[in-house]
């Protein structure tokens, strides 16, 4: 048995290195940021070691040479000089008021204020940390460092209260532009988020900053790649294989499937989500450990909001300019839930410079639109594992009549906001169901206005179906049987269903269906 103690939900690198925490080494690259600028920017997921990351940096300043023993930091630095540090964690669990964002920095500023020297308690947030700068510069003879966690977690908190945002936007731009204002008695300083709000956003003060989110020498500043894994737990892999019944390679390719694919800038390496990693080779078992943690509300609001065509996500494209920013005035999800790590790099065409999106692995693809299922049908969220399971079984024993009366009930009681736009509402209902039924079956499924046409196949089963919008039943069968979409499995030993169905308007649910063996 393994006898490395995994740094699961710790965020602190002086306590991970005294603790004797199993650590991948990515002090290298932290040197090679801090040596070759002052003022960087890093949106990663949640879950993927940013708040580490700052803990390390701040350990660095703070010239605790002990903590990197053994680590590359120790050969490459050789002063070890000590700075005052400042570092903010906006990690609040509620932002409900503008009161909340303000209390919260105070309550961080009042213990660097015991430290280096009080201010006026009337002062706006931003002048105190004018202030605070330059009385750590001149309390200790060096320059300032200044590390910023989840910077952006109240403008998130308030994605659908646009006075509050409004309101945290402006605090917080006048109060990161105080950074530049200062730049004489600053010796580094970084930001760390999920995401970047851009535009005439927190930032536009600070225009100094070097975002490194997609820049390739930092892909796997945050995360894990598959050399890492190589590199640091292969004994490890051996023991997980063991434990599963099954082969080393088997092993390797289902660790891949379900938790690798994070590109960040096109063309290199995928990346590991981090904290589902290390619980799987903590318990010896593959589970959807990022989902267990929570998946923010907002980004279903963003979806619903913009009456977003859920099949679009699986094959998004866009460009360079939208993933790198978001715009708190814009209609459009994508860079949130891109930059949220439920979509990432696919592929990239350099010459039109546009980026296909995809889902990372089987962990976001399955948990994220399992999670989305209660928004978008009737069945609640402790239902809907048992109510795919049984369409899954209902297929895989030829029985169209019981799945095709279950796909009724989720078009049930369709939420009003939804049904007024009753198409699109039918796409993603059919588009959720037919996904998370293609993680067991083999699922085929295409749309165009005002259809969609679907192809199921199990061991013993192909289903082709044929859905109309305010036909009917025998159209679609019709239709089926005149483009001969049937017939590429003439001669498939396996039984045939041509299947019409129809939806209508007026029920807003299907409202009839033909079976033809």
């Amino acid at each position: 048995m393994s006898n490395k103690i995994y740094p699961i939900g710790i965020q602190n690198f002086e306590k991970l290195r005294t603790g004797g925490y199993f650590y991948i080494d990515k002090t290298e690259l932290i040197y090679r940021i801090i040596k070759t600028g002052s003022y960087y920017f890093l949106s990663r997921p949640r879950r993927f070691g940013k708040s580490l990351l700052i803990s390390t940096i701040e350990a660095y300043f703070q010239g605790k040479k002990e903590l990197f023993e053994g680590l590359a930091m120790e050969k490459l630095e050789k002063d070890w000089i000590e700075h005052p540090i400042l570092h903010l964690d906006l990690n609040a669990k509620k932002f409900d008021t503008e009161d909340d964002l303000l209390r919260l920095i105070d309550r961080q500023f009042l213990i660097y204020e015991q430290e280096y020297g009080s201010v006026q308690s009337d002062e706006t947030i931003d002048d105190r940390f004018v202030t605070l700068i330059r009385k750590a510069y001149e309390k200790t003879g060096r320059k300032v460092v200044i590390l910023i966690d989840e910077y952006d977690k109240p403008l998130l908190q308030t994605i659908e209260n646009t006075t509050l945002q409004k309101e945290y936007r402006e605090t917080l731009k006048a109060f990161y532009g105080v950074m530049k204002s200062m730049d004489g008695y600053i010796q580094f300083a970084m930001l760390t988020g999920v995401t970047k709000f851009g535009k005439i956003s927190v930032f536009s003060d600070l225009n100094n900053l070097d975002d490194i989110s997609m820049r390739e020498p930092y892909v796997n500043i945050c995360g894990i790649s598959e050399q890492e894994i190589h590199d640091n737990l292969e004994e490890e892999l051996h023991e997980l294989a063991e434990l599963q019944n099954m082969t080393y390679e088997e092993t390797c390719a289902k660790l891949k499937e379900h938790y690798d694919g994070y590109h960040f800038v096109e063309n290199t390496i995928g990346i590991y989500n981090p904290f589902s990693l290390l619980n799987t080779f903590k318990y010896n078992k593959f589970s959807n450990y990022w989902f267990e943690t929570g998946t923010p509300s907002y980004l279903v609001e963003l979806l619903k909001r913009s009456h977003y065509d859920l099949e679009r996500m699986a094959n998004e494209e866009t460009s360079s300019d939208v993933l790198n920013s978001i715009y708190a005035d814009s209609s459009n999800p994508i860079p949130v839930i891109y930059q949220s790590g439920y979509l990432t790099i696919k592929s990239y065409d350099e010459e039109f410079g546009i980026y296909q999106l995809g889902f990372p692995n089987r962990e976001v693809e399955e948990g994220f639109v399992r999670y989305l299922m209660p928004f978008y049908t009737s069945i609640n969220k402790v239902e809907s594992p048992f109510e795919i399971q049984k369409f899954v079984s209902e297929i895989r024993k030829g029985q169209p009549d019981a799945f095709l009366r279950r796909l009724q009930s989720f078009f049930a009681d369709t939420p009003y906001e939804l049904a007024r736009q009753l198409e699109l509402h039918y796409r993603n209902v059919l588009f959720i169901v037919f996904k998370l039924v293609g993680f067991y079956t083999q699922v085929e499924y295409h749309t165009s206005r005002g259809r969609v046409d679907l192809v199921l196949k199990t061991n013993d089963y192909i289903y082709v179906m044929e859905f109309k919008l305010e036909g009917t039943a025998q159209e679609a069968l019709k239709q089926i049987n005149e483009k001969q979409y049937a017939l590429p499995f003439a001669s498939d030993p396996r039984e045939l269903f041509k299947i019409g169905i129809n939806f209508s308007n007026r029920l807003r649910n299907i409202e009839e269906w033909i079976i033809e063996e």
